[in-house]
């Protein structure tokens, strides 16, 4: 008999719900997902939820939360009902991402040489040497097939009429993406027969994916040694690192295990020193290396810098990709992917205010209850008020902020994200969700099938960070029919 009262609390509003139509009918790719749920004891459902905890627990998939009362430590949160993405969904996608991408890092080549895109006046040039992750240091430094960007984690949201639009870009050390392979591991594991008549297209293959583009950038040989640069294990992603080094059987070091001799950098092993080709930064800017950015950093490699410029190794992501995170630079992305290419994106930015200019910014202030306020060089939901959801000292403070530095915050409509279904105490209930596919770029542009869907876990929270109570789910991208 089916079970009901699961779906008692599901409650349809304006927003795009990804599992049902607006007259309450379930969308074909969820038809069956939805059947066999409503034959599931929610009983059942609650112990198929402590496997997945427990063994989250076991393994140590966690994140790091700085600041918090009762501890730092924390498991992260996965809801096992899978988001489920139709192919030909997935390929505007892709297609979209793959365009912007290439813009984006034709951008990046372009504003360290030659400057065209400033010259010609498309982007202002004040708002590129305001940029705090402009890297003057980067000025005619050739990077490896001139790809600055090697790993991108773009946040795409679905719009109340079903399309996809870019949220925001993470190029500089996009995080996430060790979570989006346990969760398909897990989702195997508590549903397999169900993913098993599924025809889900695999994402087990990135490891190897990012272990191809990495070797592409190698300099000078083709056994290249690469290693992944962690600032060690109090970092929130430290578990992603370790993941991922062993995943592609690469070496995870910190910046005390390298150093450079002759603009070569060389890694210390109990056999001595061995020369390194390519490294996977998970480290920023400003901490890479003391000679040239902070003095005051010991999680860097003293003249790693001059090995760069040198061309005797790559660095993934390039240094000065930053700039391209910029909130205020994002607005500036559809004039981008039209410049370097003559099309139109095939995937829209969120409407963006630019505080800057007065005029955009009086109209913020008027209306900051019913705006969102980014800081532009935050992430993690860090440095944000959401208008809707704000208190008016908490919008007093805001304006204060604004008003003292216009440059370092964007305004954006408050949107309503999709929602998907979750497990919520026994039943499902919608909650909004957005999407983090992850971009490699190499010899050429790969982007696996999925990415990290990630969950606004409270009820009527925006907010999908994990850091600010979100969590995650698996992914399902359908092979066409």
């Amino acid at each position: 008999m089916p079970h009901t009262e699961m779906f008692q609390h599901y409650v349809l509003d304006h927003a795009w719900d990804e599992m049902r139509q607006p007259d309450g009918q379930a969308r074909l790719q969820y038809q069956e997902l939805l059947r066999r749920m409503s034959q599931v004891n929610p009983q059942e459902l609650a112990n198929r939820q402590r496997v997945a905890d427990d063994t989250f627990l076991a393994q140590g998939v966690t994140f790091t939360v700085y600041g918090h009362e009762d501890g730092t430590e924390k498991i992260f949160p996965f809801d096992l009902v899978p988001r489920i993405i139709t192919d030909a969904e997935w390929r505007t996608v892709e297609r979209g991402l793959t365009q912007r991408i290439t813009a984006l890092n034709m951008f990046l080549h372009d504003i360290y040489h030659d400057e065209h895109i400033l010259n010609d006046g498309i982007v202002p040039r004040d708002l590129v040497y305001s940029c705090r992750q402009y890297r003057r240091e980067m000025r005619g430094v050739r990077v490896p097939r001139d790809v600055y960007i090697n790993v991108t984690g773009s946040d795409l949201v679905r719009l109340p009429d079903g399309s996809f639009a870019v949220l925001e870009d993470n190029l500089r050390v996009p995080s996430g993406v060790s979570y989006m392979l346990v969760n398909r591991q897990m989702s195997k594991r508590v549903f397999p027969q169900l993913f098993e008549q599924y025809n889900v297209r695999p994402i087990e293959h990135y490891g190897q994916a990012l272990l191809a583009t990495l070797r592409a950038l190698a300099p000078h040989t083709n056994e290249p040694t690469i290693v992944l640069l962690t600032p060690g294990s109090y970092n929130s992603a430290y578990f992603e690192h370790t993941y991922l080094a062993r995943q592609m059987g690469i070496h995870l070091v910190e910046g005390r295990d390298l150093m450079t001799q002759n603009n070569i950098v060389w890694m210390r092993t109990t056999k001595g020193l061995q020369r390194v080709d390519v490294i996977y930064r998970r480290i920023d800017d400003d901490f890479i290396d003391p000679l040239i950015f902070r003095p005051d950093t010991i999680l860097g490699v003293p003249g790693l810098m001059h090995a760069y410029r040198a061309g005797n190794v790559a660095i993934a992501n390039a240094i000065g990709t930053g700039i391209a995170d910029d909130k205020a630079l994002y607005a500036y992305v559809p004039a981008m992917i039209r410049y370097y290419s003559g099309q139109d994106p095939i995937l829209n930015n969120v409407e963006t205010y630019l505080l800057h200019d007065a005029k955009q910014r009086a109209h913020v202030l008027d209306n900051l209850a019913s705006l969102v306020v980014k800081a532009v060089g935050e992430s993690g939901g860090y440095g944000m008020l959401i208008g809707p959801h704000s208190t008016a000292a908490e919008r007093a403070d805001f304006a204060a902020r604004i008003t003292a530095d216009p440059r370092g915050y964007i305004a954006q409509p408050t949107l309503q994200l999709s929602r998907a279904p979750c497990i919520i105490d026994g039943h499902l209930e919608a909650r909004h969700v957005d999407l983090r596919p992850y971009i490699l770029y190499g010899e050429n542009v790969t982007i696996v099938p999925g990415g990290l869907t990630r969950v606004a876990l409270k009820r009527g929270s925006l907010v999908v960070n994990s850091s600010q109570g979100g969590g995650s789910k698996d992914t399902w991208v359908l092979y066409e029919e």
